[in-house]
């Protein structure tokens, strides 16, 4: 990290500006070098610099430089930022300069990488930045928010400290058994502390379900045979012509994917081919997979037709489903009625009437999708959540750890022994807030981000 990086941080293309991001020792004395204005060496910290940049005498652009002195910038080294016109002819010309100068090309989120290995910021507020990049919701934008904040790292922190706690006093015991002031930790000292541990843990995990719900969406299929209205319960949520609706069975051969927002949770909506048994080989390969996707779903919307009788192959299907999360819709009520309700034995919560071409029953779809998830009560709460698929992987290790304790505390294990197990935990639980990382992880999670963050 002693060289100097560079790169464009702004979306290239045509637009008012772009932002060219230098950082390290040399970003200041680089950026001078191709600056006609103030001496940029001598101006005081944190000030926007008018002046232009120059090849020789040619004058690339006008420009106006931001110069942030370490430590009290976001890499915690010296950062100038130059703001150029955003043609792509200007700021690449100038990209080339730097190039030129001495500064290296960026990697992929390495200035927050650099944030992170100069104690800037930790691993949780590290991923939250890029969480805050893709946020399209505002739900979304507040979760981000508590996580750069260091809201979430509290949690492992006062998880961390708790067993500090712990490892601490068992070491003083073993090491100095002559101290009378310090709690003897036996094994009916150790278990309501290990316990409580554990409770935290799983309180954790559990509210961290919400924020895979808040970063990631609702994956939303929306399952049945052919013809019953999928493609236009579709293309109605997502108000547009997005899948092709006509009157023939099997139009829907592939999936057809779109977004909605209810209450700040994004739905990822899927329409799937029309499940049912086919000679047509590329129909049954959209029926293959309708079924994989309804088997990785977070929710299903099974459709069925009003117009006509269950078939045992519906009623299969719905029994399938009966361990997930799902809404039966009935659609096409504006026709005579065939269907018998009491054939599915369901309760009728999750029974939905619709006539999509009346635009009947839509809002008491959304409704109850908001009751099944309770995103009411996730859009009034401060999001403050776990929500990166590793660290709620290495929080669910650390738990089956500490049921691991229980039971050595339960067989009468050497308490020496279970303060390593202990500690094991602690120095895993470091992994998350990056306390302690291995150098591959770091390579491969800021791989992820833009160029120029």
């Amino acid at each position: 990290m002693n060289d100097t990086i560079c790169a464009i941080s702004t979306s290239q293309g045509v637009g008012a500006i772009a932002i060219i991001r230098i950082s390290g020792e040399e970003a200041i004395s680089i950026v001078n070098s191709i600056f006609k204005g103030s001496d940029l060496s001598k101006v005081n910290s944190h000030t926007i610099n008018y002046g232009h940049i120059l090849d020789k005498d040619e004058i690339i652009d006008e420009v106006l430089v931001s110069v942030m002195k370490s430590p009290r910038t976001f890499t915690k080294e010296d950062i100038v930022e130059i703001n150029t016109h955003g043609g792509i002819a200007p700021t690449n010309r100038v990209l080339e300069l730097l190039l030129e100068k001495g500064c290296r090309l960026a990697e992929p989120g390495e200035f927050t990488k650099r944030a992170f290995l100069n104690g800037r910021i930790d691993l949780l507020e590290a991923e939250a930045i890029m969480d805050m990049i893709e946020a399209k919701t505002e739900t979304q934008r507040k979760m981000a928010t508590n996580q750069i904040e260091g809201k979430t790292s509290t949690l492992i922190n006062e998880l961390r400290d708790d067993m500090i706690q712990i490892i601490s006093n068992i070491n003083v015991n073993i090491d100095y058994p002559e101290y009378d002031d310090v709690d003897i930790i036996t094994n009916d000292i150790l278990i309501p502390k290990i316990n409580n541990l554990k409770e935290k843990i799983k309180k954790i995990l559990k509210e961290s379900e919400n924020g895979k719900i808040i970063k990631n969406g609702i994956n939303t299929s929306i399952i049945g045979k052919p013809n019953v209205g999928k493609s236009s319960l579709l293309n109605t949520l997502l108000q547009e012509d997005k899948a092709i609706v006509t009157n023939i069975a099997g139009t829907t051969r592939d999936i057809v994917e779109g977004q909605i927002s209810i209450n700040g949770i994004l739905l990822n909506m899927i329409d799937t081919a029309g499940i049912r048994e086919t000679e047509d080989i590329i129909e049954a390969k959209g029926v293959e997979k309708s079924l994989k996707i309804m088997e990785e779903s977070d929710l299903i919307l099974f459709m069925l037709n009003n117009n006509e009788e269950i078939t045992k192959e519906s009623l299969d299907l719905i029994k399938k489903i009966s361990n997930k999360k799902y809404l039966i819709l009935i659609n096409k009520m504006d026709l005579e009625k065939k269907l018998d309700i009491k054939e599915l034995n369901i309760e009728k919560d999750k029974i939905i009437e619709l006539s999509i071409i009346n635009n009947q029953g839509i809002d008491e779809l959304k409704e109850k999708i908001q009751k099944l998830f309770n995103l009411n009560e996730l859009e009034t709460k401060d999001p403050t959540y776990l929500s990166n698929a590793r660290s709620i992987s290495i929080l669910k290790r650390c738990l089956k750890r500490i049921e691991d304790i229980e039971k050595s505390i339960e067989n009468q294990m050497p308490i020496d022994m279970i303060e390593l197990d202990i500690k094991n935990i602690w120095e895993e639980l470091g992994k998350i807030n990056g306390s302690s990382y291995e150098e591959e992880l770091l390579d491969e999670m800021f791989s992820r981000f833009c160029l120029g963050k």
